[in-house]
């Protein structure tokens, strides 16, 4: 197989795999495989939006920053300088309209939560205890007055329709009164899905969808009813109610502007438990951290590629770094996953988020040296980016440093200012711990490896046989240094580790899970499961047709589970053999799939050394004092399989840089990704 990586207009990389043919998902002589689809995969960060066109033997990528104040200029915006890469100029409908499945997920909504910026809730349940329920657990006092607050009523739901109807406009207005926009009905114990229900048509009669006064409503029972945990399934029920109208407001507007260009088929989203599906069939609560789980997908992929048999994510973005886990070949997943620190009815992948990143405000404080979780995002971004920060990050640092090049960030797209960059150190973090410029760098990098690798180990308990795969934006610049501390010995970059995320979103299916509460007590099991498997089935059929999705043709698996996440898949609705505890829920899981690039078997490569490009001034940290030594500079496209070299070393990238120290080798791998090993002994 012939690799061929090319630099393209508007700093936009093109890689091509040449002798590879056009059928879908056809496995080649060589062990690759490709398709004739083209798809587009984005990333949209809270620095950073990623855009991935994959098509047949060509990838192509790029980067745009992020646009808080309007999320479709970054869309488009990043679209437009992916058609320039491909046709030579700007024609964006020529590309959309070309496009086979466009693939999105979004950090909105976590930078929605850590902001606390949506709309005020109130909520209506049917015991008067829930709300201390929901917040006995240490930190969530503070979450729940920032979302809900005093707008909490409790009405009882044992007296008659009338009575009911008329105590419901009472407490809806009064909730409103308190500022209340979005009202949450949360009702616990085994009828509380049916009093749900009842409820639900009173308030739609009483406040009708059509009208100007209707008030939107979210039910916990429609999308948590299998979770008898009532906090629980509250708390699920907030953040969805929370985060769907910025998320409703931006994916249908960006769905609108996509079929104004005649787009193939409607935008997908991509969803924090690795499906996709369409805007209209996706829960906002679903895109929380949505992006680092792309990324998991492709770490998941690589891994089994590699026969890795744990390895880290370390997804480093400006703001935060994400750290998840794949073990044996599998994404490592939290039965009632964490949003914002509290438990929810859902399952999510066990990521852990720190607020470090590439423009976290690194500095001193009464002497002590912070870094975060304070971020300066896109904008004004790092002091080097001369858009009007003054505090230093460790973008700045690694500039002033002679890691990153002023003229090559960001593939050329944006030159970096490092007289802004020795002001902001000199003035932030030198001149308060009375020291010179070097000394700071150093000090100032040491602190952002300690929190990385602090964060490395929040994720998940290291052995011998860990890898750290590091990607996004800032994820390869400093990362060996961190596994070092962190104790882990090898480290894979991806040839695409600045887009990885993106391109991991490329792995995904159209899915939908559904999950019932079973009753058992006084029933022939096999009578309720049949039941259940049955009204499932309904549903999942009316939801693919919405899909655009014929049920008959996806992948159907049905699961019994229990409260502790152990589970066992049916034969048919027969329970095949003893089940103890008693099942809690069924499971319904259904998958249609999509293309998308899967990797080849392993390939051997013998080893050559590799060929730098130039070398760069480096300020070396190994030997105080620091002192400044010239160390060789090495493109990843331009490195062959089995091209190997020693630290100390830069490695650069399209959109991302990398420090390989000293007693640090790599090896590019046949799939053109870079494998890290330290040489040091622990």
């Amino acid at each position: 197989m012939f690799v061929c990586w090319s630099q393209c207009a508007g700093a936009v990389t093109c890689v091509t795999f040449h002798d590879l043919t056009q059928s879908c998902l056809v496995r080649q002589a060589d062990g690759w495989r490709t398709m004739s689809k083209r798809l587009i995969n984005i990333d949209n960060g809270g620095t950073l939006t990623d855009v991935c066109v994959v098509e047949g033997d060509q990838i192509t990528f790029t980067k745009t920053l992020t646009t808080p104040y309007d999320l479709s200029r970054c869309l488009f915006d990043g679209l437009t300088k992916a058609s320039e890469a491909l046709y030579g100029e700007p024609q964006l409908a020529t590309l959309l309209q070309s496009t086979d499945y466009i693939r999105y997920s979004t950090t909105q909504g976590n930078n929605a939560l850590v902001q606390r910026q949506g709309p005020k809730l109130g909520l209506i349940a049917s015991t008067p205890d829930l709300a201390a329920r929901m917040t006995e657990r240490n930190g969530t006092s503070q979450l729940f007055d920032a979302l809900v607050g005093d707008r909490v009523v409790t009405v009882d739901v044992d007296v008659d329709d009338e009575t009911l109807s008329r105590h419901l406009v009472t407490d809806v207005n009064e909730l409103v009164r308190r500022g209340a926009n979005r009202l949450v009905v949360a009702f616990g114990g085994p009828g509380g899905a049916d009093q749900e229900r009842r409820v639900q048509r009173m308030l739609l009669n009483l406040y009708p969808r059509h009208l100007l006064g209707s008030i939107p409503l979210m039910f916990s029972a429609e999308m948590f009813g299998a979770d008898p945990n009532d906090a629980r399934r509250a708390w699920s029920s907030v953040f969805n109610a929370f985060l769907h109208p910025s998320m409703e407001r931006f994916l249908f507007s960006a769905e609108a502007r996509l079929r104004e260009h005649r787009t193939r088929r409607p935008l997908l989203i991509f969803r924090n438990d690795g499906g996709s599906s369409r805007v209209a069939k996706s829960a906002a609560i679903k895109t929380y951290s949505s992006g680092p789980r792309g990324g998991l997908e492709g770490t998941k992929a690589v891994a089994r590629h590699y026969d890795f048999n744990h390895v880290l994510m370390v997804d480093v973005g400006g703001t935060t770094t994400d750290v998840g886990v794949v073990r044996d070949g599998s994404v490592q997943i939290d039965r009632h996953g964490l949003i914002a620190g509290v438990q929810v009815s859902l399952s999510l992948a066990g990521i852990t988020s720190t607020g470090v990143g590439g423009s976290s405000v690194v500095r001193s404080v009464a002497g002590l040296i912070t870094v975060g979780p304070d971020s300066l995002g896109s904008a004004p971004g790092p002091a080097c980016f001369g858009l009007g920060g003054t505090d230093a990050t460790i973008t700045d640092v690694l500039l002033l440093m002679g890691v990153l090049g002023s003229s090559t960030f960001l593939g050329g797209t944006m030159n970096l200012d490092a007289a802004q960059s020795a002001s902001a150190v000199r003035t932030g973090f030198a001149e308060p711990l009375g020291v010179d410029l070097d000394q700071a760098l150093v000090q100032m990098e040491a602190a952002f490896t300690d929190q990385l690798a602090k964060a490395i180990t929040a994720g998940d308990d290291v052995d011998a046989e860990t890898v750290v795969a590091a990607f996004g934006g800032a994820g390869p610049m400093a990362i060996c240094d961190a596994a070092r501390k962190a104790g882990v010995r090898r480290v894979l970059v991806p040839r695409a580790a600045a887009v990885f995320s993106a391109y991991g979103i490329g792995f995904s299916d159209i899915t939908r899970h559904y999950e019932m509460p079973l009753y058992m007590s006084q029933q022939d099991p096999e009578v309720v499961v049949k039941g259940a498997v049955d009204e499932l089935t309904e549903r999942a059929r009316r939801d693919m047709f919405g899909e655009g999705v014929d049920l008959d043709g996806c992948n159907v698996t049905h699961r019994l589970v229990s409260e502790d996440g152990s589970s066992i898949e049916l034969d048919s609705t027969k329970i095949v053999g003893p089940w103890n505890p008693t099942p809690a829920s069924l499971e319904l899981s259904l998958v249609s799939p999509l293309p998308h690039i899967a990797l080849s078997d392993r390939a051997e490569t013998a080893p050559f050394p590799a060929t730098p490009a130039g070398s760069r001034a480096v300020l070396d940290t190994q030997n105080l004092p620091a002192r400044r030594v010239e160390v060789p500079v090495y493109t990843i496209e331009t490195l062959a399989p089995g091209a190997t070299a020693a630290g100390p070393a830069i490695v650069e990238g399209s959109f991302f840089t990398m420090k390989v120290p000293v007693d640090w080798t790599f090896v590019s791998t046949e799939l053109g990704d870079l494998l890290l090993t330290d040489l040091r002994s622990f």
